[in-house]
This record gives structure tokens, sequence and C-alpha cells, in this order.
């Protein structure tokens, strides 16, 4: 089945002459990495073709990766739009979206929101820069592939897999990976890029560790309020990312970061887990994402408390009926 929609979706980038790439809004690795290692396969392989990277938002720790294009609302008239790592339309990073003719979604999230006219989606992959290896590779013989195309798309399959540690990676993920370093990827510039830390952000993570907080049955969760991203100098994403800070917590089999978001007046969830699933638990908060790895939004401290409760109840639920856990 597969095969045959990536077939449909091959055919399809051979059919339009205007291209138009986009993922979701608040970008991580997976994101930036899928979109644009695809736009540089696609404008590699079909110069004549003119093949957009349009993206409303930005991610500052991903900078060193480059910038999108901006274009006119008459470019989406007869283009095609594939959107990646996106599960739902109103994730899309591209207010321009639905103008575009025909619509591709590629995703490797829990399919709630089937809005392309063909939509690959492998909620089993780790990433989906993993899809974006597997297309590639599928059709070598056509698709030229890069040594910067595969930095782009390994990127974001060690970002979004842990350093290929977290749920989904499988002897394919590494035989994909595999493949994308005989390309020539320079991975010790890459891994100084994503991984180096000032001397400030082990400021914040001293900080995280003092101020965390440890709910009865395990939850491990902190509140980057407006006054502490203000006192590190912090964005909205490299506060989220404190989230893995918390993973390493012996008993705290969920984690979570609390965001302050002052110019939406809203608080952004960056929830995580080992061995349970908390999607559900994201669905139910304005949010969603995969089985361990999720997000959600509040609208009050009231209701990030209620959370709180609820992983509290679902962590001791599973501490309850299951033996072996560490």
């Amino acid at each position: 089945m597969n095969e045959e929609i990536k077939q449909r979706i091959l055919q399809k980038i051979e059919e339009y002459d205007t291209i138009v790439v986009s993922r979701h809004i608040r970008p991580d690795g997976d994101a930036v990495g899928s979109t644009m290692g695809l736009v540089r396969i696609l404008r590699d392989t079909y110069p004549a073709k003119r093949v957009y990277l349009v993206d409303d938002d930005f991610s500052d720790y991903l900078a060193f990766c480059g910038g999108e294009d901006a274009v006119d609302d008459g470019v989406y008239e007869n283009a095609l739009l594939i959107t990646v790592d996106t599960g739902t339309r109103k994730r899309i990073s591209n207010a321009k979206y639905a103008l575009a003719k025909e619509i591709v979604k590629i995703d490797h999230h829990i399919e709630a929101d089937p809005y392309g006219a063909i939509n690959w989606v492998e909620d089993f992959r780790s990433s989906a820069c993993e899809m974006i290896a597997d297309f590639a590779l599928t059709f070598r013989s056509k698709l030229k592939l890069s040594r910067e195309a595969a930095t782009y798309i390994y990127m974001g399959m060690v970002t979004d897999s842990g350093r290929f540690r977290f749920e989904g990676v499988t002897g394919e993920t590494l035989r994909l990976a595999a493949a994308l370093l005989d390309c020539g990827i320079d991975y010790e510039t890459l891994f100084a890029h994503l991984y180096m830390e000032s001397r400030e952000q082990l400021r914040l993570k001293s900080f995280v560790y003092d101020h965390l907080q440890i709910t009865p049955n395990g939850v491990a969760y902190i509140y980057m309020d407006a006054a502490v991203q203000e006192k590190f100098h912090l964005t909205l994403e490299e506060a989220s990312n404190v989230v893995s800070d918390l993973s390493k917590i012996r008993d705290s089999l969920i984690w979570v970061a609390f965001i302050y978001n002052s110019e939406k007046r809203e608080i952004r969830v960056r929830l995580r887990s080992r061995f349970l699933g908390i999607n559900d638990l994201a669905i139910k908060y304005h949010g969603g994402g995969h089985n361990m790895a999720a997000g959600a939004t509040v609208y009050s401290e009231e209701e990030m408390y209620a959370l709180i409760a609820d992983a509290d109840a679902l962590l001791g639920e599973y501490k309850a009926t299951h033996e072996g856990w560490l």
C-alpha cells in the first residue's frame, strides 16, 4: 500500500512545475530537516521546477540550517503543496496553504486530520525524516540525494529519535541512517551545532534541577513562567527544550514542561513519557502527537494543575498494574 502511495507522490511531484513545501508551527529538528532535505532533493533533481520552502514560524536553535522563501499568493494557483511532519491543518505553519491546487501530506503522527489529496502517514516511524529518507532511497535512480540533503534528513532523524533511543527506532531506521551517512555527512560539525551548550544554558539546567517538582506518583514537571524566561533571556523554543532535562529522573516515567506564552496568554505544554502512553492526555488538553511524546495547551494555572493531577493519576495506575518498569 505505501509503495503505491510513494509512487503517486512522485507522480504528483513530476506533474507540477511549482511546488511549495511547508511544516508545522514551532518547527523542531525533524520539521526543519525533513522539509529542507526534501526541498534540496527536489531542486537538485528538477532544476527547471520552482520549489519553495514556506514557513511562517522560526526556530532559533536551528538557524544554522538556513531560512525560508517569501512568495506571492499567485504562486499557489497552480502549485502542489507538500506538508511534512504536520498532523493537522491547524498546525501548518503556512497561512496560505489552502490556496494551493493540491496538497500532499507526509507525516508520522497518529492520524487525526487526513487533509491531503494524498495522505502518506506512517505513525510507526521514529521521524518524518525517516520517511523522507525512505522516499529518496526508494527512488534513488530518479532523485538526487546530495550530501547537503542527507545532512538535513539525518539531523531530523537524530533529533526526533533522541539519537536513536526513542520508541519507533527499528533496524530499518538505522539502515536508512547508514545510507545517509554514506553520502558523506560531516556529523561531528552537525552534532556540535545541535548539542554544544553555552555557560548560560548550563546555568539554566542548574535552575531546572533546583526548581522542578515531582508528584506523589512520580510526574516530574517545571513551569517556565514569564519571569524565568526573562531572567535567562529565553525564547519560547529554548524554554520548551528544558523538557529534555527532566528525562533522566528515576521513577519519573512522565515528565512535563509548562511554558508561559505572554503574547498569546496561554501555557504551552510539552509532555514526554517512558513505557506508558500520554497522547490521550495531550488530546484532553487541546493537543496531541505521539504515544510517548506530545504537546498540549492550557489556558490557566488551574488547568495546568488539573493536567498535572491527571498525569499523576495515569502514572499511579500504570505503576500499580505493571511490574519491572525500573
